[in-house]
């Protein structure tokens, strides 16, 4: 018989034993009322697992001291990493050992993002876009993550991960025209800067909400797991976006649901001017995984070999055992969160350039590259001038590009067109007609 059914006639001995006063074991003197009770409470011990509490909700030991459990109970959870400051392998065993085509193209996609956050951030404080966002000091858990990816595993990103979709091969010129919103934007310039976006490479398009995307991310995650493919989902998103409500829906649904996801936490340090020490008491955000019964890890996130390594076991254990896991990159945020920020007010400009320049993702990859004989001066300065001429021929073209017709704005997006929406379109064509010298059509693709 289960221990479950033997439970009532177990709880009816001792309430008896309780009840008249009888020793619960051999050779003790009865204890009487609810002394009784206190003896039970403080001297009985569990002599099988019947007697040990057997509520559905949780998995527990009974005990008989008030105690309430303290956030400081561990240490803090530790950080995996691969390879120091200096590029050095600390841990030969930890070494993806990459061949040198793969390491260098990681290097070129760093670098290549950082070339493109300083031109188009230059671009919008010269008025020619209307915002950015740069990635400064977060490439390596951008390309350390997209590297361990199948090419068709689902990405739904946040606003800070361009330098995933780069590394699959998003072009230069489809970045540029984003975020300038013109004729060659796939998003017809329906969404503001940086908010990219690729059918073709399985990268979901990014939206404004904080959060929105990670019960999005767990819905998608089901539906795969349903479907039994051999692919996953991986949901990015800052340590800020996790305190939103969200989040915790997400954690909780792919965890009873047992999902094959990836969440992946950027953790930059700061959640626009907030710093983590007023987001949350808690460790961090890996810290949260456990309660929710999600395999957790939380790794350096300026070493793209320990990203890397974590992602790619991650992912090889979400497909064979339809699982959630949570990995934690920590990190930190050398940009401003964007160009309507100043993070010159809340932070201090030595912090910034210790990250700078003491703590960087790129400086630390072509340290282990020039260690082992891949890398020079020569190269980098070749590389630089290459990359530059690249992202500067893609920004040339862009700002040639006409804008989108506002006559085709939702051309693509209903199969009939409602009838309000086809009364805005037709005020708009008579506008435009009526005060063509003010908004001149020329401007438009035609």
């Amino acid at each position: 018989m289960a221990a479950s059914a033997r439970l009532p006639c177990a709880g009816l001995r001792s309430l008896r034993r309780l009840l008249l006063g009888r020793p619960s074991h051999p050779g003790r003197l009865p204890a009487r009322g609810l002394r009784a009770g206190v003896c039970l409470q403080q001297q009985e011990e569990f002599t099988s697992l019947e007697e040990k509490p057997q509520f559905p909700g949780a998995s527990a030991e009974f005990v008989d001291k008030l105690e309430f459990i303290q956030p400081n109970v561990i240490s803090g959870i530790p950080i995996y990493r691969v390879m120091d400051r200096q590029g050095q392998i600390t841990n030969p065993s930890e070494d993806p050992q990459l061949p040198q085509e793969q390491v260098l193209k990681f290097y070129k996609s760093m670098t290549l993002l950082n070339t493109m956050d300083r031109i188009l951030y230059e671009s919008q404080r010269q008025g020619r876009i209307s915002f950015y966002m740069t990635n400064y000091g977060e490439e390596g858990t951008h390309v350390g993550s997209a590297a361990a990816l199948s090419d068709t595993d689902l990405v739904f990103g946040q606003y800070r991960e361009a330098g995933v979709l780069m590394h699959r091969g998003y072009p230069l010129d489809l970045f540029m025209a984003q975020c300038y919103g013109n004729a060659s934007d796939t998003g017809k310039g329906r969404q503001m800067p940086v908010h990219y976006g690729c059918k073709d490479l399985h990268f979901v398009t990014i939206s404004s909400p904080l959060a929105t995307q990670i019960p999005q991310a767990v819905g998608s995650a089901y539906a795969i797991k349903r479907e039994n493919t051999d692919r996953i989902v991986i949901c990015y998103f800052g340590e800020g976006a996790a305190s939103e409500g969200d989040a915790h829906a997400g954690f909780n649904f792919a965890a009873t649901l047992e999902c094959p996801i990836i969440f992946f936490c950027r953790n930059n340090g700061y959640a626009i001017s907030t710093p983590t020490s007023e987001q949350y008491r808690g460790d961090g955000i890996a810290a949260r995984g456990p309660g929710y019964g999600i395999q957790s890890i939380r790794v350096d996130g300026n070493d793209v070999f320990a990203v890397y390594n974590a992602t790619r076991e991650a992912r090889r254990r979400a497909v064979a055992e339809n699982q959630p896991f949570l990995i934690e990159a920590m990190t930190y945020r050398i940009g401003h969160h964007s160009t309507s920020d100043d993070s010159s007010a809340y932070r201090s400009v030595d912090e910034v350039n210790y990250w700078d320049k003491q703590d960087h993702p790129i400086s630390r990859l072509r340290h282990y590259m020039v260690g082992r004989g891949w890398w020079d001066e020569d190269q980098e300065k070749t590389w630089r001038k290459k990359s530059r001429k690249r992202v500067m021929e893609a920004f040339e073209e862009a700002e040639r590009k006409l804008k989108p017709s506002p006559q085709f704005l939702f051309s693509d997006v209903y199969c009939e067109m409602p009838w309000h929406i086809q009364k805005q379109q037709e005020s708009l064509e008579r506008h435009l007609k009526q005060y063509g010298e003010h908004y001149p059509l020329g401007q438009y693709e035609k």
